[in-house]
């Protein structure tokens, strides 16, 4: 790899019996985008918080440009946004951001004329006078998002930033993390979106259980997957024993069960969705819908743990 600046090396963190993470590798480009997908429980919040120096890790090292991140140095490199809200609720928005830009070391008028532009930057300005306590979920997310930028950082570690957002902020927040990268800034995105990292990521990272279990592009995890073409079928009423009737039609471990939906991975879906269908009218089965979609991230990461990304 071409000049890593974020360097993980066999992170492992055990709380009592509790493996959360697990020999955990990898390494990060100059302007990468870099995404850990997996659902809620993975090690994902627990990997990011050892990577901003939050927690010791039990076994292993990081380096991000050369710098430890427990070190003092790390400030000047590492903007850290993590899932909960950081900001305090009695304070408006301007002033929870003068606060952090003074921790960083700014004068009065320069904190105040950074926070400013923070604000304006993430679509609250209107709001820099209002108390964050009258905040949505949404608004406190890009105030956390913000007060990260605070230090003008050269890695940015974006903890499911997005998260509670309505899609229309999702993707005005999708932009900044692009815009970040143009400006020469390094980002580790976690998150379970599988759209979030098939938008964004050069290459991502899928754990599970405290693992990374593959790691590339998105369409080289899909091309690795060995995943052609997905039958997607929705049920009435959905059974386990539909797997097994349509098995002979799929890919090896190509077909899954998700909610009341039946996704079989085949290679030739014009001439084997005809035949899946008539296995399960045979069987009895009421179909409400079908389609056939190329593989997505999700459909990956359901074909190597048999689970969703996203447990709803």
């Amino acid at each position: 790899m071409l000049d890593p600046v974020i360097k993980v090396k066999d992170i492992s963190k055990r709380f009592d019996n509790l493996i959360a993470v697990d020999k955990v590798n990898f390494e990060v480009s100059r302007r990468e985008i870099y995404g850990l997908l997996g659902p809620n429980g993975a090690g994902k919040t627990t990997l990011f918080r050892i990577i901003a120096g939050i927690i010791n890790p039990t076994e292993g090292e990081v380096e991000i440009y050369g710098v430890n991140p427990f070190s003092e140095e790390s400030r000047e490199v590492i903007g850290y946004c993590p899932q909960e809200p950081v900001a305090y609720d009695e304070l408006t928005g301007v002033e929870n951001l003068t606060f952090y830009a003074g921790l960083y070391g700014l004068d009065g008028r320069e904190a105040k004329e950074r926070s400013l532009k923070l604000l304006e930057l993430v679509g609250l300005l209107k709001y820099a006078k209002k108390k964050v306590k009258t905040y949505s979920g949404g608004m406190k997310k890009r105030l956390n998002f913000a007060i990260a930028l605070v230090g003008d950082p050269k890695v940015l570690l974006l903890d499911e930033p997005t998260t509670g957002m309505d899609p229309e902020i999702r993707r005005f927040v999708w932009s900044l993390i692009l815009k970040f990268k143009n400006e020469d800034k390094t980002v580790l995105l976690a998150t379970h979106y599988m759209e979030e990292a098939e938008e964004l990521c050069d290459r991502v990272a899928i754990m599970n259980r405290g693992k990374i279990i593959a790691e590339g592009s998105p369409e080289e995890l899909k091309r690795k997957s060995g995943l052609k073409s997905v039958i997607n079928i929705e049920l009435l009423e959905p059974k386990s024993e539909a797997i097994e009737l349509v098995k002979p039609y799929a890919l090896e471990k190509g077909a899954i069960l998700d909610k009341n939906v039946l996704k079989v991975y085949v290679d030739d879906p014009d001439t084997l969705a005809p035949k899946v269908i008539s296995r399960l009218l045979s069987h009895g089965y009421k179909l409400l819908s079908m389609k056939i979609s190329p593989p997505t991230l999700e459909d990956v990461f359901l074909k190597l743990t048999g689970r969703r990304l996203r447990e709803e």
